[in-house]
């Protein structure tokens, strides 16, 4: 029997921490013993899903092009770790579905904090109506039901995050390493 590598998937808005806080874990997690992955949904959009839009359809597309990827991954034993804003709940649903050791990982930050956070200016674009269907601004993001983590970056330090997903980890798997 072949064991799948687990599939930790950051969601919530722009700037919210969901790279910081991924880039943060990949370390200890290979430290634990596990192959680990980072796929980073910035990256993404100008490699494998370069050319898509923002409209709903693509933003699906785009989802289902990181889950596919996240399936080839995690089946050869891979720790795959996920930062995309994933806005919709119907995306969360589908990586669930599709991908075993899936956990969802919510990156609970207020609109009011990721705005200041944003170094891009992405916002004072979207509020000015330069960019449409930003995510929490033209666009919503539908918050998750029943995330299997969440993490509040603008309360706690990235150390404290990792460590509550690291816990997670040891408790959800019973195992430190990687087996």
């Amino acid at each position: 029997m072949s064991i799948h590598g687990e599939v930790l998937w950051f969601t919530g808005l722009s700037g919210s921490g969901k790279s910081t806080t991924a880039r943060a874990l990949v370390e200890p997690l290979r430290e634990s013993g596990r192959k680990v992955e980072l796929l980073d949904g910035d990256e993404l959009r100008q490699t494998i899903s370069q050319g898509l839009g923002f409209t709903r359809e693509d933003r699906i597309t785009n989802i289902k092009r990181i889950v596919f990827l996240c399936k080839l991954l995690s089946r050869n034993g891979v720790t795959v770790i996920v930062s995309a804003i994933t806005p919709y709940e119907e995306m969360r649903e589908h990586a669930r579905a599709e991908l075993p050791g899936y956990v969802e990982i919510f990156v609970d930050c207020p609109l009011e904090v990721c705005e200041r956070r944003d170094v891009k200016g992405l916002y004072a674009k979207a509020r000015n109506a330069e960019i449409k269907q930003f995510t929490g601004i033209g666009d919503p993001y539908e918050m998750p039901e029943q995330p299997d983590i969440v993490i509040r970056t603008q309360m706690d330090e990235v150390e404290s995050n990792v460590a509550l997903i690291m816990d997670y980890m040891t408790t959800k798997t019973g195992r430190s390493e990687a087996v």
